[in-house]
């Protein structure tokens, strides 16, 4: 069996979206083949989403206790094809720093405003350091919260093109039924039509995202 694809989902800033990314994402990757979140956030929201529904839901979620490291992640987790990793909002905790030298892949949920990207010029600097011992990490900037046929800023575009991390084409929009999936305890992708959009928008990034 090949071993589990490491998925971080990380930012410094708090409010970037970052669960539910993660959490979407983690059903949206479920539909295919077994996948694992696990919460490494101290506020633990992931662990409250998943408990708040009335089944269980669409992958497991998960904590990890004490130290760990990229092997003993994927020794623990081998069960499953994908793992995805809820980061804290902090770069500086040792969960971020092992998260983003155990990834196979970072996605960087950010908000469609200039200040908000500022927020988290740290970013490229601490991947290319985890890089150093983790050198086929690939990160992506992902646009969160768009306002519908919103264009964005020349503002913005400039911050975006000066950042240093490649932007996925596919966005997520601000739309109620992201909230509302977590109130119910359930991804998008079982809110029915009402969560459509917002399930072909996760989708459209699992789709993005290299195979391997």
């Amino acid at each position: 069996m090949a071993a589990p694809r490491v998925l971080a989902v990380i930012n410094q800033k708090g409010g970037a979206g970052k669960t539910t990314l993660a959490m979407n994402l983690a059903a949206g990757l479920a539909r295919q083949a077994p996948t694992v979140l696990v919460d490494l956030d101290p506020q633990a929201s992931a662990l409250q989403w998943a408990g708040a529904g009335t089944q269980a839901f669409a992958a497991p979620v998960k904590q990890l206790a004490g130290r760990w490291d990229a092997a003993s992640l994927r020794r623990g987790f081998k069960a499953y094809a994908h793992i995805v990793l809820d980061c804290p909002p902090s770069l500086d905790s040792v969960a971020s720093s092992q998260a983003l030298r155990a990834a196979d892949l970072a996605l960087v949920p950010v908000l469609p405003s200039p200040v908000d990207l500022w927020a988290s010029l740290r970013l490229p600097q601490e991947v290319e350091a985890a890089r150093r011992d983790n050198p086929g990490l690939r990160a992506w900037l992902v646009l969160n919260q768009i306002e519908q046929r919103s264009a964005l800023s020349a503002a913005m575009q400039h911050a975006l093109s000066e950042f240093g991390l490649p932007l996925l084409r596919a966005v997520v929009r601000r739309r109620a039924v992201y909230r509302a999936a977590a109130l119910d305890g359930v991804s998008v992708y079982e809110m029915g039509a009402r969560g459509q959009a917002a399930a072909d928008e996760i989708q459209a990034i699992i789709e993005e995202l290299p195979a391997s």
